[in-house]
């Protein structure tokens, strides 16, 4: 079963850099067991997620039965990662997608083989197809919510022909569907194409056709147009969230970068992507907390008299900016990536400024030496909270409350 009050888990998108998030959720694990809470629950009966984070918050779905469990599948996958589980990073592989895309972007419209052969995408994500396969059982989820191990799993996508955002759930009763401007719900069976599709980050990775009612969609990255992130959570009944971001919240006012001239390809792709993947989960949070705001100083009959309720949230996000840390591992990337992405911009070596285009590699430094930074910034971001976290969840503090803080790993350099 799984804890009361019913708590959403949201986790975002941002590729390589949703390997915080599996720090995150280790430190969380670590705490609920010193806590000796009910280890046989799960402690999060909704769970949503978007991009790669769909992909962490499918594998802790599909396996809620066993969350401490679920937590170290994910850590090991994590911990261990290479790029080429997740895209073709031998030279055949980024010549025959990449190198083709960039040459059809500058003159292959003039060249009559280009218009046949159309590569889709930068990168091919074929590889992630047989990573879901193993690391990702989908097929337990009827039952686990037949069992009321989990309330709903919700994992979203953006439609490219109907420029809707679309949210598709599977829950343990029939939750009605919803819609708002621009973003709709649609009750289904969850698969590892709609996995496929949300985290199909755009130009990067492919788009993927799903079902549609009685068409079919082609669909791209879940954090495209997603004004709302936190809006599914709610719907599908979670009177408080957890939210675990990918990037700072709030960068430092006076933080200052030199003119270093014209931003080249990489920089202005990796501050897209960082507008797609970040904003709206800062905006979200921000009216979320306005709106408990105002709730606190109606009185009981004007609370009464309005749809809104108020939504406890504990929101975590990253210390660090974890573009500084992929500056300092744009080398663990394999050398035919390396090379494509120094065709638009991408360096590690030192600028003015720094390393170059490390915006846009963090989000495919799908390398041990990455993630592994990555996750010990979430555990120790965590552990730092611990006292808020455990107030969060009703945990009771470990009895050694020294030992445990003493525990906190030190983020790697």
């Amino acid at each position: 079963m799984h804890e009361t009050p019913l708590t959403g888990l949201i986790l975002t998108g941002g590729g390589a850099r949703a390997a915080y998030q599996v720090g995150v959720l280790s430190a969380l694990a670590m705490l609920r067991r010193d806590s000796g809470a009910a280890l046989r629950s799960n402690p999060f009966g909704v769970i949503c997620g978007t991009s790669a984070g769909a992909i962490n918050a499918a594998a802790l779905a599909s396996h809620s039965d066993d969350f401490d469990g679920a937590v170290q599948r994910l850590a090991t996958v994590w911990r261990q990662f290479h790029a080429e589980q997740v895209y073709r990073a031998d030279s055949l592989g980024v010549i025959r997608t990449g190198a083709a895309w960039l040459t059809m972007m500058s003159i292959g419209w003039v060249i009559n083989r280009f218009r046949k052969a159309r590569p889709r995408s930068l990168l091919d994500n074929q590889p992630l197809a047989s990573l879901l396969t193993d690391a990702v059982p989908l097929q337990r989820l009827p039952q686990l919510l037949r069992q009321r191990h989990l309330h709903a799993l919700a994992i979203t996508a953006s439609g490219y022909g109907s420029g809707e955002h679309v949210t598709f759930y599977q829950s343990a009763s029939a939750i009605p569907p919803w819609t708002r401007t621009q973003r709709v719900a649609v009750a289904t069976e969850l698969t590892h194409q709609h996995l496929l599709a949300s985290s199909a980050i755009p130009f990067v990775f492919p788009a993927t056709e799903l079902p549609r009612g009685d068409r079919t969609e082609w669909f791209g990255d879940g954090s495209i147009r997603q004004v709302a992130p936190i809006s599914p959570a709610i719907h599908l009944g979670a009177q408080r969230l957890l939210v675990i971001g990918a990037g700072r919240m709030h960068e430092p006012a006076a933080r200052l970068v030199a003119n270093a001239g014209y931003p080249s390809i990489a920089q202005i792709a990796g501050h897209t992507l960082s507008g797609i993947f970040l904003d709206a989960l800062m905006v979200d949070v921000e009216r979320m907390q306005r709106v408990n705001r105002t709730l606190a100083i109606l009185n009981d009959q004007q609370r009464l008299a309005t749809a809104l309720r108020p939504i406890e949230a504990l929101v975590i996000s990253p210390s660090q900016r974890l573009d500084d840390i992929a500056a300092q591992h744009i080398d663990s990337l394999p050398r035919p990536v390396r090379a494509l992405l120094g065709g638009v911009g991408v360096s590690s070596r030192l600028a003015a400024q720094g390393p170059r285009g490390a915006t846009l590699a963090s989000y495919l430094l799908f390398e041990a030496p990455f993630t592994q930074a990555l996750m010990a910034l979430g555990e120790a971001d965590t552990l730092a909270r611990r006292d808020e976290v455990l107030a969060f969840f009703g945990w009771q503090p470990a009895p050694d409350n020294k030992a445990l803080q003493g525990a906190a790993p030190t983020p790697a350099g």
